[in-house]
């Protein structure tokens, strides 16, 4: 499976535990977090955990997740990639997240739309798929503009919070997600 991808600014690489560091700064955002569905991270070891998981996702080639870095600067500016990867069925599922810094700049945009285009062309997937909570309007926006389809509204569909409030009632709220898609005939 391809490790990297590249477009005008940005280079996609496969996560390192060396990225910790500069993802750390991303997930301890809240408002990044917030439509992330885990609590702000506190500690570099949270960081360095999440990219070793999605390591072996990859290794198994169930998932992929890239550190989205900033050519010009070499600045990592968040991440993205395949969430769920399903070769059998031709679909996936993506999800994307950004530095507070870098939102409304077209990072977003120009990172997912190179994960379309090696979707649809590189893995020949029919689908991919985005699910997104009905309050995040910016990625709402983005999906849209990237030519996805609404196909619904996936009820009280994920578990708020992660870890220990799953099942604690501290975390026994359910939210609302959007499940969006485009096809590669779209």
């Amino acid at each position: 499976m391809i490790t990297e991808l590249h477009t005008n600014r940005l280079y996609l690489r496969q996560m390192k535990d060396t990225d910790a560091v500069d993802l750390l700064q991303v997930w301890s955002d809240p408002e990044v977090a917030r439509f992330m569905n885990i609590s702000p991270f506190t500690a570099e070891q949270q960081a360095v955990e999440m990219i070793r998981v999605l390591a072996d996702l990859a290794q198994e080639r169930q998932a992929i997740r890239f550190s989205i870095m900033e050519k010009e600067s070499g600045t990592i500016t968040g991440s993205c990639g395949y969430n769920y990867l399903d070769f059998e069925q031709a679909r996936a599922e993506i999800g994307y997240d950004l530095a507070r810094a870098y939102w409304g700049k077209g990072y977003a945009a120009e990172a997912v739309s190179a994960l379309l285009d090696h979707g649809f062309t590189s893995l020949a997937l029919n689908r991919i798929e985005a699910k997104v909570d009905p309050r995040n309007m910016n990625s709402i926006r983005l999906l849209e503009r990237l030519g996805f389809t609404r196909e619904g509204l996936l009820r009280a569909y994920e578990r708020e919070g992660t870890g220990a409030e799953a099942g604690t009632g501290t975390g026994d709220t359910f939210n609302d997600l959007y499940m969006y898609s485009r096809l590669v005939s779209d």
